[in-house]
Order: structure tokens, then C-alpha cells, then sequence
């Protein structure tokens, strides 16, 4: 973590910012949150994140007291402050301290500066490996502090050789704890449409790909892919070769999901360009 934050109204030495212990945030795990990250100082298509981050205010009734400019505004100056040239920015909204301990009510901003690590260089280059976990992500499109059930079943990943989870239900696949999943066959690209959170990176990837069909994707047919691969800020584009102990195809990144990959790579340069 850096050396300064925004904490409800200032920014403060981050070392200095707490949250009281019966804010339902914290007592309740109600909040939201989000994160991005920053290249050459600048905060990648942080118009989405933002827009993003005060949608998920709403729907979950909390009160966001900052407008998207002074939210971007505070977020430049964080930048400044704590030199990130390459790093990750967290903003959180606490559910607040309420009357029954229970309903969300008035809660606390912070915005922290962090430092970033991608997965290594040889998961690029080879893919990783998922885990099947029936599940369905509560309100799954808002991006709230909720994570108690992967963060229990995290405990399994590193003993499975595994990266993350898959999750399904009903037959049907949803998301990754903190990706989206893209699945690939015969040269078409698909990608699930319920139960998802909408991921920026997503967002991007079909802007790459303007043939992406979003439609409901079978667990079978994941298992079936000729290429699958994950999204997510703090992954970029991740290819996926394995599934529990089954391989998709022949265990290798695809070509179609390589391409992606440099055409991602690319599209991130130039916006850090303009």
C-alpha cells in the first residue's frame, strides 16, 4: 500500500485511515468496491470504472457523496501524491454504521494506491488452470466486498495447481471469483450473459471482437472449448488450458486467444498514449 489515501473526506497518510468496527462493511461484509489500474500515471478507461463504481452505489443504496469529476480528481491527485506510474487504485464504500446494525445507511469512502503484480510470464505463455465450484455470486452484477466464499475455497487452488475457480449451476457457467471467462470454438467467440459481473476488461475484449456472442454457455461446452480465457484488470487476458484434471484441446493458449492478447496490449498503449 502507499503512503496516501483518501479516507471519507481528505487524503491522509493511508497508515492513518480506519473504519469504525460496527460499520456493516465491516461487521456485515456489505460494500462495494472497485479497482483499476495505471499506466505512465494515467488511470485506465477510468470513465468505466467510475460509471461503474456509482452504479453499483446505487444499487445497493448506498450513498456516494462525490460526483464523477471530483471522484477522478481525487483519483489524480492519489496518483500524483504517491508517484504511481504502474500500479492499482481501490476504491471502497463501506455499508455505514446504522441504528439496527443491519440496513445500510451514510458509509465511508477510501481510495487506496497499490502496487501491482501480474500473473507470471510463464501463465501467459502456457495457461492456467481453473476449478468447477457450483455457485452463483450474490448480486453478481455489482462488484460488492463479498468474497467469503472464495476466499474459503482459496485454500485449495495452490494444492490443485489451480489459478481460480469456475463457477456453474444448473449446467450452466457463470464467471471466475474475479474474471470473466470467453469461450472459443471453431473461430467464434462467446462469453456468458447472467449471473456475471460486467467487467471492464470484458467490455474491451468486445470491442476487439465485435462478433462475440453473449448467450448462456453450458458447463459441456466449456469442456468442449478449442481456446477459453479470463478477463480481468489485474490479469489483462489470461489463457485457460485445463478445467479440474481435463485439458481444453491440446493444453495450449489458442491462436485466436494470442491474437487477442497482443490486439489488448495494443488498444492499452494507445490509451495511455491519448
Amino acid at each position: 500500500m502507499k503512503q496516501f489515501c483518501f479516507s471519507n473526506d481528505k487524503i491522509i497518510e493511508s497508515q492513518n485511515a480506519s473504519i469504525h468496527p460496527m460499520d456493516i462493511g465491516f461487521i456485515r461484509g456489505y460494500g462495494i468496491f472497485d479497482f483499476f489500474r495505471t499506466s505512465g500515471y494515467i488511470p485506465l478507461f477510468l470513465t468505466d470504472y467510475l460509471d461503474r463504481f456509482i452504479r453499483s452505489a446505487e444499487k445497493t443504496h448506498l450513498n456516494l457523496e462525490f460526483s464523477k469529476v471530483e471522484l477522478a480528481q481525487i483519483i489524480h491527485d492519489l496518483i500524483q501524491k504517491n508517484d504511481l506510474e504502474q500500479g492499482g487504485i481501490r476504491m471502497m464504500l463501506s455499508g455505514g454504521i446504522s441504528d439496527n446494525h443491519f440496513s445500510p445507511t451514510d458509509g465511508s469512502l477510501f481510495i487506496f494506491c497499490e502496487d501491482l503484480d501480474f500473473p507470471a510470464a510463464s501463465k501467459y505463455e502456457n495457461g492456467v488452470k481453473l476449478l468447477a465450484a457450483d455457485h452463483v455470486r450474490a448480486i453478481a452484477d455489482v462488484k460488492t466486498t463479498n468474497y467469503a466464499f472464495p476466499v474459503w475455497h482459496s485454500v485449495n487452488w495452490k494444492k490443485e495447481g489451480a489459478e481460480d475457480v469456475i463457477y456453474h449451476h444448473n449446467g450452466f457457467i457463470s464467471e471466475s471469483s474475479r474474471s470473466n471467462i470467453f469461450v472459443i470454438k471453431n473461430g467464434k467467440t462467446a462469453t456468458p450473459d447472467q449471473n456475471i459481473l460486467h467487467g471492464i476488461t470484458r467490455k474491451r475484449v468486445m470491442e476487439l471482437d465485435q462478433n462475440v456472442e453473449i448467450r448462456p454457455i453450458s458447463f459441456s461446452e466449456l469442456l468442449d472449448a478449442d481456446e477459453v480465457f479470463m478477463t480481468a484488470t489485474t490479469k489483462k487476458i489470461l489463457p485457460v488450458t485445463m478445467i479440474d484434471d481435463q485439458k481444453i484441446r491440446d493444453g495450449k493458449p489458442g491462436p485466436k486467444t494470442i491474437e487477442l492478447m497482443t490486439a489488448f496490449a495494443a488498444m492499452e498503449k494507445n490509451s495511455v498514449l491519448v
